[in-house]
């Protein structure tokens, strides 16, 4: 078939159709096969000799590059199709092939185009055969679906009522605010329990007869009340309503909850201040806005000896004994002392406040008889409280002087008297000098209105200064100027106490440097706003400090800390900010800086002032560190927590790199922490959700040929991500503690599918797997073992445990006792990888190994090394010698496989043997 000639003038009719699509029949159906499952198409071909593309018209339309040139049409669609082309050159004749690419406009127009095609061979000629569709508006819908479905789920989670669905009974959904009702940790405390378990016994009844009535679909209870149960014990009043629905096709029952506490509460405070009405000691009266009585409590019938029925109605000027305007009273102030008089003529020393409600007033009369008699013993009393009180009369001179104002201001009552309180010198916090009208006694002489807790320091004459809390308030309210009471204490002790609690809550006990907090406020964005430039954060952490501790002691670490927090403080310019964040981890807060390059100078400065030795008990100590930066333009938004979390994922960067380097922030470095963040969540729902899997490589006996076991290794196909590489996802598993979750979930999965195929295929089939070294530290290793053999029926015989060199190196006694443990059981045990680590021939002999696997990096020097053939001649010698099994990892070739056959190795594994492969291809 002649390839057609390339540009956008080949129409849908016509001889380039014939041209393009040759004689070939096969072709027009593949045609037809693509067309029909894109739906409205334009036909694109590749040919693989001439690297060309060619395309039917329609294709600049969809492309958006409509009237554009032919070289540009053509670059276009070979970018787009590139994956697909790159695919296709290794696949075989008719392999079907999809793509779904973005695709932007020159307008700046987003579009998605799904490429679909398939491979085809003529002639000795391999072209791929294609057609494009325009999927933007199903993508689009897609997406409306889905953001409809998250708006739905916000609703729900982000209420502030509790919901939650039962069927049959039980709780088969709670949102968050039902689960903070009842003050679960989480949902999953909540799921599966019956719903009785959360409503109070005398609810129960009352529950189960609303649910009853509910019998058609939609149909919904009125609301009710109920007690919630929860776990702490207590109980929540709340107010429901029932609807009948479904949960996955069955019928079920969504419960809607509002907490109705505190409106409950209300009612009950509503009551109780009813009560404190009828019962409180003043006498409480309302009256219309002419002075009529309206309202005349108990207290009032005590006060002025009249009931209420013979007040309510009357002026109250009557029935209090004197004149009273409410009006004139609110006009003055609110509060008035006066003199009333009782049903039976004997006079009441009073206190009236006024207050207007509604279209009247309500008034406060607090009969302060007794109080007037009991003034007569103020005298005494002051003089004997530890408080500093002083009387100025109206005229703004002292009159009195208790002892303790003596004592604390160091004068004599009887030079006091008479001098006006202006004549002592009074200071602000700010060491400013307070003029006199801003004295707290004089601001309340001339306005009526008291002063509280001002803080005021006083010089007195031939002593040291001291600080005085003030407060003033006025003896003869209504009348100005009024005479005054003053009252104070020293507080000069418990300010030297605030100052050391203040430095303490902001710097850091050990080194003196600033503390998290105050790192943190210094690099928000409105403190960086005060300076120019951009600013550096440099996130500094010690290497190997651990060392130094465990070694030497705390004491001596602590120093260490001390020595560098000074050299730091000294490294840094004036103005930048030095703290400690706590163990070995500091920060620099550099201001002004100019560049990266200014930054890496003084990251490399405070290396070299770090590494100088430093000397303590006879030894001279090296110190090195790893350093992260961080560089915020002055408009960057991000807060001080933010910065310094960037600072720190790159500080983890430069000590991947090898320590004792820095390196920079980027975005790219924060989403890939953020893909480990996610892969490691998700892992942990991977055993649960069936996205891990198990792929088997073949072990051949190099002996018969045959293959009798396999070596089962873990895959992970994630729902997004898709493929994750072992490589990435084990050591995660091993770093967050999930390894002993994932470990046993693959060997509970190997174990049944080997039995499997034992019962069906091959039943002398044997399995291997890895164990990782924390999996070695686990107590409940060999139960779980046991247990996956138990449950399973795989005979312990069968299976065959793989530990590397370095496992065995982690805790050798610890990892000896798990694997005669192991052995115990009846799995034969392998030592993998050898000749990487440290192990010996002594620990073979002691060890309980069954299988000695070389390491591929040896096998691979085969037929090419004659080191490499010396080194696997002795490790087979060594095995055999101790009755080991010798396996060889990693045969990609004849001449491997028939040195290994010479040097009579047992078995062997890799690529040439067989790659891995699911379970059902195995055999």
């Amino acid at each position: 078939m002649a390839p057609p000639r390339i540009g956008p003038d080949y129409g849908p009719g016509g001889h380039a159709v014939k041209e393009l699509m040759g004689d070939a029949e096969f072709d027009q159906e593949v045609l037809v096969e693509l067309a029909l499952s894109a739906g409205s198409a334009v036909v694109w071909w590749y040919d693989f000799a001439s690297d060309g593309v060619a395309w039917l018209s329609g294709l600049d339309d969809m492309l958006g590059l409509s009237g554009s040139d032919e070289p540009v049409v053509r670059a276009r669609l070979a970018d787009l199709i590139a994956p697909l082309t790159v695919a296709a050159k290794a696949a075989a004749v008719w392999q079907t092939f999809e793509l779904e690419q973005e695709c932007k406009t020159p307008a700046n127009e987003v579009r998605w185009i799904l490429f679909r095609a398939r491979v085809s061979e003529h002639d000795g000629k391999r072209t791929l055969l294609g057609v494009a569709s325009d999927v933007t508006s199903q993508r689009l819908q897609q997406q409306a679906l889905t953001d409809l479905a998250d708006r739905y789920r916000l609703l729900i989670e982000l209420s502030p009522d509790a919901i939650v669905v039962h069927e049959a009974g039980h709780v088969v959904y709670a949102n968050p605010a039902a689960v903070r009702f009842v003050h679960a940790r989480s949902d999953a405390e909540i799921l599966g329990r019956p719903i009785t378990d959360f409503v109070h016994a005398d609810s129960v009844p009352q529950m189960l007869q609303r649910i009853s009535e509910l019998n058609a679909p939609g149909a919904a209870s009125e609301p009710a009340e109920a007690v919630l149960l929860r776990f702490d014990g207590g109980t929540i009043d709340i107010e429901s309503v029932s609807v009948r629905t479904t949960w996955e096709g069955r019928p079920a029952f969504q419960v809607i909850m509002r907490d109705v506490t505190a409106a409950k509460a209300a009612a009950a405070a509503v009551h109780y201040q009813a009560a404190l009405v009828a019962h409180v000691s003043d006498a409480l009266i309302a009256t219309t806005a002419n002075g009529v009585v309206t309202s005349w409590n108990p207290s009032a019938e005590q006060v002025y000896g009249y009931s209420s029925a013979e007040a309510i109605g009357r002026p109250i000027h009557r029935v209090v004994g004197a004149s009273l305007d409410p009006s004139s009273v609110l006009e003055g102030g609110g509060v008035v002392q006066t003199v009333h008089s009782r049903s039976d003529g004997s006079a009441l020393a009073v206190r009236v406040s006024v207050a207007r409600m509604d279209d009247g007033y309500v008034l406060i009369c607090a009969d302060e008889t007794a109080r007037r008699r009991a003034e007569q013993h103020f005298t005494t009393v002051v003089a004997a409280i530890e408080e500093g009180v002083i009387v100025i009369g109206p005229s703004g001179l002292v009159e009195s002087v208790n002892p303790a104002a003596e004592r604390i201001l160091g004068i004599h009552e009887e030079i006091a008297v008479g001098t006006p309180i202006t004549a002592a010198a009074f200071f602000d916090e700010t060491g400013a000098l307070v003029p006199p009208s801003n004295y707290p006694s004089v601001h309340t002489r001339l306005t009526g209105q008291p002063q509280h807790g001002r803080i005021v320091r006083v010089d007195r004459p031939g002593k040291a200064s001291i600080w005085l809390s003030v407060s003033s308030r006025a003896l003869t309210p209504g009348s100005l100027p009024s005479a005054v009471v003053v009252s104070f204490t020293d507080i000069t002790e418990r300010r030297m106490i605030d100052g050391r609690l203040e430095h303490e809550a902001t710097h850091d006990a050990l080194t003196g440097l600033f503390n998290r907090t105050v790192t943190i406020d210094r690099l928000s964005p409105s403190a960086r706003g005060h300076r120019s430039g951009h600013t550096a954060v440099l996130f500094i952490d010690l290497d190997k400090f651990k060392v130094i501790n465990d070694s030497l002691g705390h004491s001596v670490g602590d120093e260490v800390l001390k020595v560098i927090g000074t050299r730091l403080t000294r490294s840094v310019r004036r103005g930048d900010v030095v703290g400690r964040l706590g163990g070995d981890e500091f920060v620099v807060v550099a201001y002004g800086i100019i560049s990266k390059a200014e930054a890496t100078a003084l990251a490399d400065h405070i290396r070299a002032e770090l590494n100088r030795p430093i000397e303590l008990e006879g030894r001279n100590l090296h110190v090195d560190a790893s350093i992260g930066i961080v560089i915020a333009a002055p408009e960057d938004t991000r807060g001080g927590a933010d910065l310094l979390r960037d600072a720190d994922l790159a500080m983890y960067e430069a000590k991947t790199r090898g320590r004792g380097r820095h390196a920079f922030f980027d975005v790219d470095l924060r989403e890939r922490t953020q893909r480990r963040l996610q892969l490691e969540q998700d892992l942990r729902e991977a055993p649960r959700t069936g996205q891990l899997w198990l792929a088997y490589q073949p072990i051949a006996d190099l002996r018969t040929g045959e293959i009798n076991t396999v070596e089962g290794l873990l895959r992970w196909t994630h729902p997004s991500y898709g493929p994750i590489s072992p490589s990435e996802f084990i050591p995660l598993a091993e770093e967050s503690d999930l390894i002993n979750i994932v470990g046993a979930h693959m060997l509970y999965a190997a174990s049944a599918e080997i039995v499997s195929l034992r019962s069906t295929t091959k039943p002398d089939l044997q399995l291997t797997v890895n164990l990782s070294a924390r999996q070695l530290d686990d107590p409940f290793l060999v139960p779980a073992v046991r247990n996956v053999l138990r449950t399973t029926g795989l005979p312990p015989s069968a299976v065959c445990l793989e530990i590397t060199e370095s496992a065995l190196m982690r805790e050798p006694k610890l990892a000896a006792r798990t694997l005669a443990a192991l052995r115990d059981l009846g799995a034969r045990l392998a030592i993998d990888d050898f000749g990487t680590g440290y192990s010996s021939l002594a620990q073979l002999l002691t060890l309980p190994l069954d299988t000695l696997k070389i390491d591929r990096t040896f096998v691979s020097g085969l037929g090419s090394s004659e080191d490499a053939e010396a080194i696997v001649t002795s490790i087979i010698a060594m095995a055999h010698a101790v009755d080991l099994t010798v396996v060889a990892e990693g045969v990609e070739d004849t001449v491997q496989l028939d040195i290994l056959r010479q040097l009579n190795c047992d078995q062997a594994q890799g690529f040439l043997v067989g790659r891995p492969m699911p379970s059902s291809e195995l055999f």
